[in-house]
């Protein structure tokens, strides 16, 4: 394979929401995305409307403490990437600070859903879970439910596309942002994803999954592709950093990004090389 073929081959990756073909940093950062000032919540359950990933519903997390109540040891913070951050996650959703399904991924939304809580309780608004907010937020809820730390998708299924009916097939829809992995067409699981941008889109249509690599690497954009299942030239369903941390403030250089690991991971062993690959609006 030529030089140039590698580089096809392992060419997409994470950019700004509006841009073009210039290369995203790499990882995740929660001051990739600036949140808009608004309200915090005003009950245990608030009753506003739910924004899009990209417009997190509380205030970005402020550095500084904002109560004279001492700060504890930090238990999660920026970053982090674990089973105890989807818990925390699964716990501020049961109270309405957190309007996704959770990832297990630490990032900006899962800070500014932090500090939100924070405020409310009139605890230090770090941004950061530490000993003290833990306690609170664990004293608040209820110990949250398989369903509820791994739910099939945020984002509603809608009717799968009649090429997705038979056989194996990664079922991908560009109107609901969903992938649906189908068997006769049955739904096994299902998980969130993104696209590429308007200047690099994902490409539609009918393809296959030609091959597989565990922990792949950008050579072209610098930056990790883990669980690739590459089905039309440098075009992969992967795991997404970016994503799971920025949600759709943001895409791909025209992969599919998927934003829960752990559901990518179980899917990545089930696919076989062969299996179809389904795009559609």
């Amino acid at each position: 394979m030529t030089a140039a073929a590698v580089a096809i081959a392992t060419g997409c990756t994470a950019q700004a929401a509006g841009g073009g073909s210039t290369p995203a940093t790499s990882g995740p950062s929660s001051s990739s995305s600036a949140a808009p000032t608004t309200a915090a919540p005003t009950s245990d359950s608030p009753s506003a409307t739910p924004t899009t990933d990209d417009k997190p519903s509380s205030p970005t997390p402020s550095s500084t403490p904002t109560s004279a109540q001492p700060v504890g040891k930090v238990l999660m913070k920026d970053g982090d990437e674990n089973k105890q951050v989807r818990e925390l996650q699964a716990r501020l959703r049961q109270i309405g600070y957190f309007d996704r399904a959770p990832t297990g991924f630490y990032g900006s939304i899962t800070g500014n859903a932090v500090s939100a809580f924070q405020k409310k309780r009139e605890l230090p608004q770090t941004g950061s879970v530490d000993e003290v907010t833990w306690q609170r937020l664990v004293g608040m809820t209820r110990k949250p439910t398989s369903d509820e730390l791994k739910p099939s998708t945020s984002n509603a299924l809608d009717t799968p596309d009649p090429r997705c009916m038979t056989g194996r097939v990664l079922c991908i829809s560009k109107e609901t942002r969903t992938l649906a992995w189908m068997i006769d067409g049955k739904v096994v699981s299902s998980m969130d994803v993104r696209f590429g941008s308007e200047n690099t889109p994902t490409r539609e249509g009918i393809f296959n999954v030609d091959r597989k690599v565990r922990d792949d690497w950008s050579k072209l954009y610098h930056t990790p592709m883990p669980y690739s299942m590459y089905f039309s030239r440098g075009q992969a369903v992967h795991y997404s950093a970016d994503f799971a941390a920025r949600g759709y403030n943001g895409g791909s250089h025209g992969c599919v990004n998927v934003r829960d690991r752990a559901k990518l991971a179980t899917l990545f062993d089930q696919v076989k090389v062969g299996d179809k690959v389904v795009v559609h609006w």
